[in-house]
């Protein structure tokens, strides 16, 4: 577990304050799953199949983008890290400027098969170093404005389906800033403990009777969470009687991240009209002894990231044909190593696309160069938003304006 030795006191405190805020919110229609320092939140439209489901998986902590992805060809990249730098001969997926870490193995064939792609230099369109701070920010996605609605509250919220599915508390998960909005939420500890309390010893039927009976007429908000109890039960009730054993030879690491996302798997199986899932994985936040391919903490950290990931799409199986999956970060690392092997606070970082619609096997993005210097950052060329805007816009169909308000950018051509 990770150690406020280990990452900064600032993202340690985070997590608690946005259990703390976040938890007293309404939330959005959905479910959450909470596996240690991964999160699992699932937001239902109907209970048919969903026609394109999206998976955001947020990499919390601040993760290193010019590790994962390594600048090979600029030079300054290695004259600031000397003591953490990978060779360039090392790295996977190489072209003329970069190449993946090599503990991102699991996710190449993913690449050679054109469902994966990186998107570098991206990041918000102003240096938030805030962990707390930039994560609401890069999750409501909606500069300036005082309402509290995240973006995918928002795209889930253009659909003509409608879900009863809201306003469920059954454990101890929060609503992520990006879901965060006028739908309600649900959290579970659990889809095997996702019922209604005192329905397991056999009186379920008088339970719900009476329950009905008590919160049938109440229009309270506590009324409406009580009758979306009920129905979100039923509906996710085909995912908690189907097997949670891993199918098309997947083997998840064990961990957090690999728990939430055979969780994951196992909601998009069910095919029950979730639409959006969101997993949450920690502990990037690396002061310290990142290290290099011999030691340290990213190389392990990536690996299971990695390792997670592919597990995911093995298990998905034909499913995947539906699924797009966002992995990204609330800002990067600096560009030079400090004098713990570490990297402080920066700006630009990677995105990662993957799965349907995605035009993968490249990078994407314009490269600004590296700058050396102790403050020294990577520089945003792409605002997050572009890249989320063309999978909204590919994958839902969804008038991106309404998703990312007074947000206009340009065309990258990642999805088809």
């Amino acid at each position: 577990m990770t150690t406020l030795q280990d990452c900064c006191t600032e993202f340690a405190q985070s997590r608690l304050s946005r259990r703390t805020l976040l938890g007293t919110a309404a939330g959005v229609a959905g479910l959450s799953v909470v596996y240690g320092g991964a999160e699992v939140r699932a937001s239902a439209a109907a209970s048919s199949p969903a026609p394109s489901v999206l998976v955001v998986v947020s990499m919390r902590g601040a993760a290193d983008g010019l590790s994962l992805v390594v600048p090979h060809a600029d030079p300054v990249y290695y004259a600031a890290r000397p003591g953490i730098s990978i060779a360039a001969d090392q790295l996977l997926a190489r072209d003329g400027m970069f190449g993946l870490h090599p503990s991102l193995a699991p996710l190449l064939p993913l690449w050679q098969s054109g469902r994966l792609a990186a998107v570098h230099a991206t990041g918000l369109p102003a240096a938030n170093r805030s962990h707390f701070s930039a994560m609401e920010e890069i999750e409501d996605a909606s500069a300036g404005s005082s309402t509290r609605v995240g973006w995918l509250n928002r795209l889930i919220g253009l659909d003509a389906l409608t879900s009863p599915v809201q306003g469920i508390g059954l454990g101890s998960g929060v609503v992520p800033t990006s879901l965060a909005g006028p739908s309600p939420a649900m959290s579970a500890s659990s889809l095997d403990k996702l019922t209604i309390p005192g329905e397991e010893d056999g009186h379920a039927a008088r339970r719900r009777a009476s329950l009905k009976t008590l919160w049938g007429s109440d229009r309270s908000v506590l009324g409406t969470a009580a009758r979306d109890t009920f129905t979100a039960v039923d509906t996710l009730a085909p995912v908690v009687a189907g097997s949670s054993t891993p199918t098309g030879g997947a083997t998840y690491p064990r961990g957090d991240l690999g728990d939430a996302l055979a969780h994951a798997a196992r909601i998009i199986r069910g095919d029950v009209g979730v639409q959006v899932i969101t997993v949450d994985q920690g502990d990037w936040d690396m002061h310290t002894g990142i290290g290099t391919l011999e030691w340290g903490k990213l190389k392990d950290h990536a690996a299971t990231f990695a390792s997670a990931l592919a597990a995911f799409f093995a298990d998905i199986g034909s499913f995947g044909e539906k699924v797009t999956v966002v992995c990204l970060s609330e800002f990067g690392r600096r560009v030079a190593e400090n004098a713990n092997y570490g990297l402080d606070h920066g700006h630009g970082n990677v995105m990662f696309l993957a799965g349907a619609g995605v035009r993968g096997g490249r990078y994407y993005g314009t490269w600004p160069g590296l700058a050396h210097g102790a403050d020294a950052d990577l520089t945003v060329t792409t605002d997050y938003r572009s890249v989320l805007t063309e999978v909204v816009r590919t994958r839902f169909g969804a008038d991106s304006s309404r998703v990312f308000p007074g947000f206009v950018g340009p065309s990258l051509g990642t999805m088809a």
